[in-house]
């Protein structure tokens, strides 16, 4: 059962991580939740899940600390994190369900809690309970990226694509006038990031690249769309175009993107001169470097 369920997480977390990719952001995590004491938003999604019960009489004590608590104060919102917390640390998930969805209720300002009780729901296989948590924090929240991330991820898990699609462009419908009532509440571009995403994993290219070019086109240093069309030129074989947008990509990326956008680049370009050679019919030649190149290299 315990392998099955492990599967299951595993899943969706790669599915999510697919559409994160692209989007910016964080996700929250469904293990490894707020060991640092810190509010959930701040967290970052945990590509190896484990609920593997752990056995340590220091959390067990901490636990029964927090369920007294709650005895007497059942609303206490600092003894319900804690306790979730603990329970996490335990592996005991299951146990972690009945504190979130009071958090949930009582807090309904911190969609956070909303996503985390998706997620539980979702490992334990309660499909129609982890949407009712999605729907519910965008009820709350409309167009809160992170709640997008996981009801998509969910309906792409599912084999509800166009479910997924139709909940984006819905939502960019609306972005204006939600945008007017509260500044900011919805990032338009990681929503036109995360449809062209599905897009892809859809394999409509084209629809892809046209929301992608609607990105660059009111934002010319935004760096998600021109990586995301490189991959696809990259993919379709067009390589020249591809480097062309990796170089400026890479111009125009933070840090910490920097690296797998030159894996990217090198990759295609260690290929590129054998690959148009052999189509030419012709033996690809030695290339030769530059000497008045001290480097020799024009990779920054």
């Amino acid at each position: 059962m315990k392998k099955t369920q492990s599967r299951r997480l595993w899943v969706y977390v790669v599915l999510v991580l697919i559409l994160v990719v692209f989007v910016g952001g964080s996700l929250v995590p469904l293990v490894g939740l707020w060991r640092n004491r810190s509010v959930p938003a701040q967290v970052t999604p945990s590509p190896t899940p484990n609920a593997v019960p752990v056995v340590d009489n220091d959390l067990a004590a901490e636990a029964k600390g927090y369920e007294l608590v709650l005895e007497r104060e059942p609303d206490n919102v600092t003894a319900l994190r804690g306790l979730v917390e603990v329970r996490v640390e335990q592996g005991d998930l299951d146990g972690a369900i009945a504190p979130l969805e009071r958090l949930a209720t009582l807090v309904p300002e911190q969609p956070d809690y909303l996503l985390l009780l998706g997620q539980t729901r979702q490992y334990f296989g309660d499909l129609a309970g982890a949407l009712q948590a999605y729907e519910t924090a965008l009820d709350n929240h409309p167009g809160y990226i992170k709640a997008l991330q996981s009801m998509v991820a969910l309906q792409l898990q599912q084999d509800r694509p166009e479910w997924a699609i139709g909940l984006l462009q819905t939502t960019l419908k609306t972005a204006a006038q939600a945008n007017a009532a509260q500044p900011n509440s919805i990032d338009v571009a990681s929503v036109q990031m995360l449809l062209g995403r599905v897009y892809e994993q859809q394999e409509r290219l084209t629809e892809a690249l046209a929301v992608y070019d609607q990105v660059i086109a009111k934002d010319a240093e935004d760096f998600r769309p021109v990586w995301a069309k490189a991959e696809i030129f990259n993919a379709q074989g067009r390589t020249e175009d591809a480097q062309t947008l990796y170089s400026l990509a890479l111009s125009l990326a933070p840090p910490r993107y920097k690296d797998p956008i030159k894996r990217s680049a090198a990759a295609i370009a260690d290929q590129a001169p054998a690959d148009v050679d052999a189509s030419r019919g012709e033996t690809p030649e030695t290339p030769t470097v530059d000497e008045s190149d001290p480097n020799g290299d024009s990779t920054d």
